[in-house]
């Protein structure tokens, strides 16, 4: 088989070793069965295309192209692959950073709850230690209370007793002396009167107790008590005198006076006690206290009296200074002002008078003036020749200037119309001319500034 040409390219063929024979199935054939193959006539070789340069820069073209293309496809598809791969990272990184600020604000608040609960617990154990260093202190108090109170429990108690026995003690020595006074053989029932007055003394002690636990009245108790005592004395002290020895009678004496007056004393305490009477050291300590806030409440009035004193004179030099000064600043004013007064039965110029006053004199409140007006009229007149163009040119005089070469018969100014009377005062039209458009500007901007000082004054 000969070549083929192909995209301008020829291309060996396949060699052939001999004529093409069929290959039976039963075996090979003998030579008896050959039969001579025909003749064949030559294939016909087309012609070879001529070499195209221009097909074949095309051809490199569009083999560039798809070069091309396919570089940019993959550049493409790698800068797609390096953005997912970077969003991924980017992605990551955000994810990692939103879950670290989680464990970082879960950490804070966690610890924010441990220092809550750290300061809640050293509260409420502040408040425990409080309230038990409370209860330890109100009840060491009331230990103290109640062991001072069993201790003036236990003193009363001793007191008593020790009064009572003494009493007792007193009587039994008392009452022989007494006995034998009263001693009459032919009158032995007499003995009954040394016991009438002992006992009728504590009788009546006892009733005298009685109104002290009742609060009633109780000096005709003690009184009589005291009576009854300084019988049984006298007693003992004639017959001990005309009986015995002097010693004995004093003796005696004493113990009938004694034993009812060391309960008398002992009652006369807890009547003290009950009205609440204060000891002779409360009471001084109460008397200083009310002298030293009596030296101060004098010392804060004292004081109180000096500053309104003061502030008195402050305001009265102010009020002297305020008529001193309007008389010198206003004399006018002024005379018109106590004459005022007097007519309206005022003993110094008020305020209202001077104001009033003021109005009659100048025409206006206090604090204003024509002088006043003029300085700020002038004030407004500099103000508008510093802001004009030309500060050399008053801008009154500028404005007077334009205003009137603008003016005609036919325009009114502030005081009427032009003083040019024609004759006959007859008008035609197109007489005036009419305005330069400068000029209407510079009309309107010297209005506008007249208008400005105006409001400014």
């Amino acid at each position: 088989m000969t070549g083929q040409t192909i995209n301008g390219t020829k291309r060996p063929g396949v060699p052939m070793l001999g004529p093409l024979t069929p290959i039976h199935l039963g075996g090979i054939p003998s030579a008896t069965d050959q039969t001579p193959a025909a003749p064949t006539e030559e294939p016909t070789v087309a012609a070879e295309p001529a070499y195209d340069p221009i097909a074949h820069a095309e051809a490199d073209r569009i083999r560039d192209l798809a070069k091309a293309q396919a570089e940019a496809l993959r550049i493409e598809a790698e800068g797609k692959a390096e953005a997912e791969r970077i969003r991924a990272e980017a992605d990551s990184k955000a994810k990692d950073i939103a879950a670290e600020r989680s464990r970082m604000r879960l950490e804070k608040e966690q610890a924010d709850h441990a220092l809550r609960l750290a300061e809640a617990t050293q509260k409420r154990e502040a408040i425990e230690r409080e309230r038990l260093e409370a209860t330890r202190v109100a009840e060491a108090a009331k230990e103290e209370q109640d062991a001072a109170a069993e201790e003036i429990a236990k003193a009363d108690a001793k007191w008593r007793s020790y009064a009572i026995w003494f009493a007792r003690v007193c009587s039994v020595v008392a009452l022989p002396v007494q006995m034998n006074a009263f001693w009459n053989p032919r009158a032995p029932w007499l003995l009954a009167a040394p016991l009438m007055l002992e006992g009728g003394s504590w009788v009546v002690q006892r009733g005298a107790a009685s109104a002290v636990a009742n609060r009633r009245p109780l000096w005709h108790y003690r009184t009589i008590a005291w009576l009854l005592a300084m019988i049984a004395a006298g007693i003992n002290l004639w017959h001990g005198i005309n009986a015995f020895d002097p010693a004995t009678a004093i003796a005696t004496a004493f113990a009938s006076l004694a034993g009812p007056g060391v309960w008398d004393l002992h009652e006369h305490g807890r009547i003290r006690r009950r009205d609440g009477v204060l000891t002779r050291r409360e009471t001084k300590a109460k008397e200083a206290a009310e002298k030293r806030a009596a030296a101060e409440r004098a010392a804060r009035e004292k004081a109180a009296k000096e500053e309104k004193a003061a502030a008195e004179k402050a305001a009265q030099e102010a009020v002297d200074k305020l008529a001193k000064d309007r008389e010198q600043l206003y004399p006018k004013v002024w005379e018109h002002a106590k004459k005022l007064a007097a007519a309206l039965g005022e003993t110094t110029v008020t305020e209202a008078v001077w104001r009033r006053a003021h109005k009659d004199v100048e025409g206006t409140d206090p604090g204003d003036s024509a002088e006043a007006q003029n300085l700020r009229n002038a004030a407004a007149r500099r103000l508008l020749d510093a802001r004009s163009d030309a500060p050399e040119k008053s801008v009154w005089k500028a404005q007077e200037v334009t205003t009137n070469a603008q003016r005609a018969i036919q325009v009114k100014g502030p005081r009427g119309g032009s003083s040019y009377k024609p004759i006959p005062p007859r008008r035609t039209k197109g007489d005036t001319a009419p305005f330069h458009p400068v000029a209407k500007a510079l009309a309107a901007e010297a209005k506008r500034q007249s208008n400005t000082a105006r409001e400014d004054s």
